[in-house]
């Protein structure tokens, strides 16, 4: 067998194996977009939770959501090594959507004068800004500018 046989054989074992190909399936590019779909489609079908996998980021989103209201609660939870945490939805539901703004091929920064209510003041923008996350009203009374993570109504 040749060099080109030897590793082609090496690589169909290697991409067989199980560890191979669960990792494979576990890479995400976007966990701040996944944790929005999965709210989204854990309340398309009425189920009372979300489980997401956890992040600093995503966790502190989760916990802003919970403050202002859209939200029933955030609990944090662990199974081996897996590490998640579990959001609790508010039903009749009180999110009607959710957009992802800044995205990973394009950030988006703006300055708190030019941070604007959305859709009227029914919803909240949340912002990344230099003292840590916080919503689009909190970043403007504190005249703070920055990356717009996504926005929640």
């Amino acid at each position: 067998m040749g060099c080109a046989g030897y590793a082609s054989g090496r690589w169909r074992i290697g991409a067989r194996s199980p560890a191979l190909k669960n990792l494979l399936g576990k890479i995400m590019t976007d966990l701040i977009a996944d944790m929005l779909n999965r709210i989204k489609n854990s309340q398309a079908v009425s189920q009372p939770q979300a489980a997401i996998p956890f992040s600093k980021l995503n966790y502190r989103i989760a916990e802003i959501l919970e403050k202002e209201g859209f939200i029933e609660r955030v609990e944090r939870k662990s199974k081996r090594a897996k590490r998640f945490f579990e959001i609790y939805l508010k039903y009749p539901a009180t999110i009607s959507g959710l957009k992802r703004i800044s995205k990973p091929g394009q950030r988006i920064y703006l300055r708190a004068k030019e941070l604007k209510s959305v859709r009227g003041g029914y919803g909240i923008a949340i912002i990344s800004t230099s003292k840590g996350l916080m919503i689009d009203k909190e970043a403007r009374k504190q005249r703070l500018g920055g990356e717009v993570i996504c926005e929640i109504w």
